[in-house]
């Protein structure tokens, strides 16, 4: 049949190709990880569009409540003594400010300040989390003041990370080894993940504990309580509200959005966006839904990254259901000015709903000025942080205990069972292959081409032969730049064609990071997908490509990788038989060894979620069976070399990789 294509439509082609080719592998994945959300937000939109009375609606609320317990790995169960301590008082005209702090778990320290009215008496409870500024409550301080001088008691705490709850705290420094707070909060989210949890859970659960410790408060009519928050308060605001049914009124601020505008964008840091939302059939409208018909604010700013277009959409659908319920008053939406925060027609807004449903509508919204106080003033531990209290347990130690209460060793027959989840069967057709650039430099021969994996998604990656004839080893050289490593121009040199291969998504992060590509990893679990998985994956289709060269002997495909890349090397060797051995190199020699150490570097590459509770890297290791791992110089995650003994390699005092390389391809 004749070719339809036209003129301009090669056009078209070749500046595609042109645009791929100048995309970075990250930019890529992006676009190809949205088309696959949207889909599942379209269909997601078809089951709304069912959703025609208050029983349809009841029936949604159940499954949604269900689902979202589902997705966080369930939530922390202790509900034992707070052990509250009031450790100083602030009195101001109208108004009081205690400092205070109490147990969310068993040494698990929440930092909060408390704002009453100076008056005796029964005042609703507003609960304040905050967003992710790194002095933490103190940036509440305005709010909180003005609630307590108008009839509330508001109640600001410290997430974990910021202000006096730093995680991984060293003395030495005065500050957490892992830098600002969106760190921290990566590398506990690493850690959730390989215990099949969210980050998520923790947080509500601060979030609910502030609530027990609010209604304890004699000041506090139980009945009436709410919560509002700006940006990670925001999303605080949301779970909280959505999960425990104390909670009246609820005003989020600058967070919600649809992820029909937010998944290419900012889908935000470990607790913002669940693993499984999208491919569940969620967005976050439905946090909403799930509180109807009760109050419900949701404010904006016009230039916030968490853009008005994204929270129309959650605002135009949300209103819809309200109105099944005969509650249409009860959502509102409203837009400030200026960039993310909440500029004072936002602070406004919310001291108006507050009163509109917590105190019958008596009250004046108006903003009132109130001294603003320096982060040492509010401070409630002596020595400024909680790791110094005695007892104090980070938040990894938590989640490292949570592990051990439900770790279960699994077969081997269900560890491949979850592999090939992970990482499905290519099919049988080796990958379609676009050819790039050609050239040659000290003896190699390099050509760029285009894989494509995934229909519609191609990864980049680098042929390098040398002179030789016949047929020759085929190496799988996974890659962390978009220049061939010295590494695999030297196998090439030593008689195999090399296939450098760059990896799907951001290449693993510098050495200083300790978040590694979790963006593309986070974006990639909301849609059901698994960034090591599609890794794995993608170095098969490379195994495929090389099987194919004439000059390939595919009965001697060999892999090599350095860091965490050697995981995913250790999954397509489980998977496909091809692969006669493989070279890691400085790769972490367990993911459970990561649950152990409070940092971690590059965690979210290798993060497979649940992994760790039924085996470990060891257990890849025997299936792939003996004789086919060459591993040198295994680190822990954060790059320190292990003394671990057989079988893994260790290089001898300036030795460079020839011994590693000649074993590969013998």
């Amino acid at each position: 049949m004749p070719s339809r294509t036209t003129a301009a439509g090669l056009l078209l082609i070749a500046a595609a190709a042109c645009a791929a080719a100048a995309d970075t592998s990250q930019e890529r994945l992006t676009r190809w990880l949205d088309r696959i959300a949207q889909q599942q937000l379209q269909e997601r939109s078809r089951q709304i569009a069912a959703v025609r009375n208050t029983a349809d609606a009841a029936r949604r609320q159940a499954w949604v409540r269900a689902k979202l317990l589902e997705l966080n790995g369930g939530l922390p169960g202790y509900n034992g003594p707070l052990n509250a301590q009031t450790t100083g008082k602030i009195e101001h005209p109208g108004y009081v400010i205690e400092k205070l702090r109490f147990e969310s778990s068993p040494g698990l320290y929440v930092t909060a300040n408390l704002y009453r009215p100076a008056a005796p008496g029964k005042y609703p409870g507003v609960l304040l989390p905050l967003g992710h500024w790194e002095q933490g409550k103190v940036h509440m301080q305005r709010i909180a003041a003005n609630l307590a001088l108008k009839g509330f008691v508001a109640l600001a705490y410290d997430p974990l990370g910021q202000g006096e709850r730093q995680q991984i705290y060293d003395r030495r420094l005065g500050a957490s080894l892992a830098g600002a707070s969106v760190p921290q909060h990566i590398v506990a989210g690493g850690q959730s993940l390989l215990t099949g949890t969210s980050f998520a859970r923790y947080r509500i659960h601060d979030g609910r504990r502030a609530i027990d410790y609010l209604v304890s408060r004699p000041e506090v009519d139980a009945e009436r309580i709410g919560v509002t928050g700006c940006s990670g308060g925001g999303t605080l605001t949301t779970y909280i509200a959505a999960l425990d049914p104390r909670v009246k009124v609820a005003a989020p601020a600058c967070y919600m959005n649809s992820f029909q505008v937010l998944f290419a964008g900012s889908v935000g840091d470990s607790e913002q966006s669940l693993p499984g939302f999208l491919s569940s059939g969620l967005d976050q409208a439905d946090y909403v839904e799930l509180f109807a018909p009760k109050p419900w604010l949701m404010s904006s700013t016009e230039q916030d990254f968490f853009t008005p277009a994204g929270a129309k959409i959650v605002y135009e659908e949300a209103r819809r259901w309200y109105e099944l319920f005969g509650a249409g008053e009860k959502i509102k939406w409203v837009v400030g000015k200026g960039e993310h925060g909440t500029p004072l027609e936002v602070r406004e807004a919310i001291y108006e709903w507050m009163i509109r449903w917590l105190k019958d509508g008596h009250g004046d919204p108006a903003e009132q000025p109130v001294e603003m106080h320096s982060p040492f003033e509010l401070e409630v531990t002596p020595d400024r942080q909680v790791a110094l209290l005695p007892g104090s347990r980070d938040i990894g130690d938590i989640i490292r205990a949570d592990y051990e209460k439900r770790k279960n060793p699994g077969t081997e027959q269900q560890m491949m069972a979850a592999l090939r989840e992970w990482s499905p069967a290519p099919p049988s057709q080796p990958p379609a292959v676009r050819r790039g650039n050609a050239t040659s430099s000290a003896g190699v021969d390099q050509e760029e081409i285009w894989i494509e994996t995934d229909p519609g998604f191609e990864v980049r990656g680098v042929v390098l032969t040398a002179a030789g004839q016949g047929r020759r080893p085929g190496v799988v050289v996974v890659e962390a730049s978009r220049a061939p490593s010295a590494a695999a121009l030297e196998l090439a040199r030593g008689g195999a064609v090399v296939l450098a291969l760059e990896p799907r998504g951001k290449p693993v992060e510098e050495e200083n990071s300790f978040i590694g590509d979790w963006l593309s990893n986070t974006r990639a679990l909301l849609v059901g997908r698994n960034l090591p998985g599609m890794r794995a994956f993608d170095i098969r289709r490379a195994l495929d490509v090389l099987a194919a060269r004439p000059d390939v002997d595919a009965a001697r495909l060999r892999g090599a990788a350095r860091g965490p890349a050697g995981v995913w090397l250790l999954m397509a060797a489980a998977l496909d038989s091809r692969l006669g051995a493989l070279w890691l190199d400085h790769t972490p020699y367990s993911l459970r060894v990561a649950l152990e150490n409070p940092l971690s570097r590059n965690l979210h590459d290798a993060a497979l979620p649940g992994f760790v509770l039924h085996w470990d890297l060891e257990d890849l290791m025997r299936a792939i069976g003996p004789g086919r791992v060459l591993w040198s110089d295994p680190t822990d995650w954060v790059g320190v070399v292990t003394p671990l003994g057989n079988p893994y390699l260790y290089r001898a005092v300036d030795e460079q990789d020839d011994r590693f390389m000649r074993e590969l391809l013998r």
